[in-house]
């Protein structure tokens, strides 16, 4: 199932010798004001609209530091090749999403001299508060599984990086709208577990314990505000040179007609379980209660189908099972990584996850689209998202109501 990550960890030695995976040739790298300096740096713009942190050089970066899609770096990595599957990851800071990703990747860390795809949450980076990825972060194996790593979502170090004297927002995250950053913070969150849900065919949602939900509850909240976004195979070539405004009302045409919206397929894991909360009872109370909580929501289709018009599942339904989304629980990593009692080891469980995500059959697109074409309609699709008048909405609740927190919507 999914999970893994620590079975492969970067080189600590003094002085490593050269990586052996070249990720990007060093190139320019986008500020927030929209110049372009060489990856070594140089400060000295204006802070008030930079982001104090930059991708660092070779980053294959998609979206830039004033949350712009950017399709430029990554695009010579990708063919025409219409066999692959993207699986996006979504999550709170160190709890191992990048981690996880490289396991996916396939990555060796036993082999000396090699460096992680994904770049991992090393201890000076955790003793100083900071993120490790900015923006959305991908990277294609050999085998044509697209990964997107993502900065965290609900994250003190990104909104601390956001933030103006003013208390005011540095990115511009609604069509040019000024917003406070706290808000600004909530709604990012809300655009890339959007964006994630449209352009992945599986998503991995990672919590760390059993007891927090707020993953859950953004999901849920992300379900409900996704109306309108399309699948990339939804806007074809001859869609490119549309305006906005006809490329909204052929979506919206196009959902009628099938009858629901593309969904990628979630995986949930609950990672750094303590002893007590690592058995078989708190697994069957988690799935129930994830079962519960997302009974009405669009997550819970049949795995690899559709279901039908007007049809929920219930706990009395033969569709019950394999309507349910998927959910794996991970201890906390020990140095030895020594299996308690009954309990399986975190590396095996990571091969776990590796191996069922890799495997599990996900929502297809509507029609068959090419590794370059689902990048560049990915970009479109972010455009769309950042004028959605749903998301747009409802930011404007939380203006009126006075509320810069997240907050759950019901049906």
């Amino acid at each position: 199932m999914a999970g893994f990550g620590g079975s492969g960890s970067s080189n600590q030695s003094g002085a490593p010798p050269p990586p052996k995976i070249l990720l990007a040739k060093p190139g320019l790298v986008t500020t927030a004001a929209g110049k372009y300096i060489r990856g070594t740096g140089g400060g000295g713009e204006d802070d008030s609209v930079s982001r104090s942190r930059l991708p660092p050089i070779g980053s294959l970066n998609l979206l830039s530091d004033s949350w712009e899609f950017n399709t430029d770096r990554f695009l010579p990595f990708l063919t025409d090749n219409t066999d692959f599957t993207v699986v996006g990851i979504i999550g709170h800071s160190g709890v191992g999403k990048s981690t996880i990703m490289n396991e996916l990747y396939g990555f060796d860390g036993s082999s000396p001299g090699m460096l992680p795809p994904m770049a991992v949450q090393s201890e000076e980076t955790r003793a100083m508060a900071r993120h490790c990825t900015i923006g959305i972060e991908p990277r294609i194996s050999a085998g044509r599984l697209i990964l997107l790593d993502t900065q965290p979502v609900f994250s003190p170090s990104v909104l601390a990086e956001m933030i103006r004297p003013d208390g005011s927002s540095t990115i511009s995250v609604l069509s040019g709208e000024t917003l406070s950053a706290e808000l600004a913070h909530e709604l990012m969150c809300i655009q890339l577990g959007v964006f994630l849900t449209s352009v992945c065919h599986i998503l991995l949602v990672v919590s760390e314990g059993v007891h927090d939900s707020s993953l859950w509850r953004l999901m849920l909240n992300v379900d409900l505000l996704k109306h309108g976004i399309p699948d990339p195979s939804s806007l074809m070539p001859s869609h490119l040179q549309s305006s906005g405004l006809g490329l909204e009302k052929e979506t919206k045409d196009k959902i009628q007609e099938s009858g629901e919206e593309y969904m990628a397929a979630p995986v949930f894991i609950h990672t750094k379980l303590r002893d007590e909360d690592f058995s078989p009872r708190i697994h069957m109370q988690t799935r129930k209660a994830l079962s519960q909580y997302f009974s009405f929501s669009s997550f819970m289709r049949p795995k690899g189908g559709k279901m039908p018009k007007g049809r929920l599942p219930s706990n009395q339904s033969k569709d019950f099972n394999s309507a349910q989304p998927d959910l794996f629980l991970i201890p906390v990593k020990t140095k030895d990584d020594y299996p308690r009692a009954q309990h399986e080891s975190y590396i095996s469980l990571l091969w776990k996850v590796r191996d069922q995500v890799l495997s599990m059959s996900h929502p297809s697109f509507a029609r068959t689209v090419s590794e370059r074409d689902w990048l560049r309609n990915s970009a479109k699709i972010w455009e769309l998202l950042k004028n959605s008048p749903i998301i747009a909405e409802y930011c404007k609740t939380l203006q009126t109501s006075g509320v810069n927190k997240f907050v759950h919507l019901d049906l």
